[in-house]
């Protein structure tokens, strides 16, 4: 293990998730697949990964279980999902709007819609810091991918 190599190698998303559509299954493996493609992940007090991250849900609660790459334990930590369910609602409608303005409206209308997604996108991610604070840093591309993620985790397809 090389210390301080602060970086997920691994995201599962484990049975108590389910499964859904084939649509919503491939986001699902894109968002894993960007997320660890680039991030920064340190678990606060932990002398450095590589990590596997097993996401799960307990009682409406994302829990966030943190590994070595050789298996050894890290931390658990579990985060209420409530602060996100109005962010993750105003991001899928605002989403329907976007993909709506492409096939008809004016390239000013759908570079604003655009803007108002990513204004609400960043604000779940900021939540995702903030949430997390104390227990594991990310840097704010990490917590756009990680809430990407966190989004198609809530998308039924």
């Amino acid at each position: 293990m090389a210390e301080g190599d602060y970086r997920l190698s691994d995201v599962v998303l484990d049975d108590t998730i389910g499964r859904s559509t084939p649509d919503v299954e491939h986001e699902r493996a894109v968002a894993i697949f960007d997320l660890i493609e680039e991030n920064s992940f340190e678990p606060v007090g932990h002398t450095g990964g590589p990590y596997r991250l097993n996401l799960s849900l307990i009682d409406s609660k994302l829990v966030f279980t943190i590994r070595t790459e050789e298996g050894g334990e890290v931390a658990t930590h579990i985060l209420s999902l409530t602060p996100f369910r109005r962010i993750v609602k105003d991001y899928f409608m605002i989403c329907e709007s976007y993909y709506e303005a492409i096939r008809s409206a004016t390239p000013s209308k759908i570079e604003a819609i655009d803007m108002g997604r990513r204004g609400v996108h960043n604000e779940g991610s900021q939540t995702l810091i903030d949430r997390l604070q104390g227990k594991i840093t990310l840097d704010f591309d990490t917590a756009r991918r990680l809430f990407t993620l966190v989004c198609v985790l809530y998308w039924r397809g």
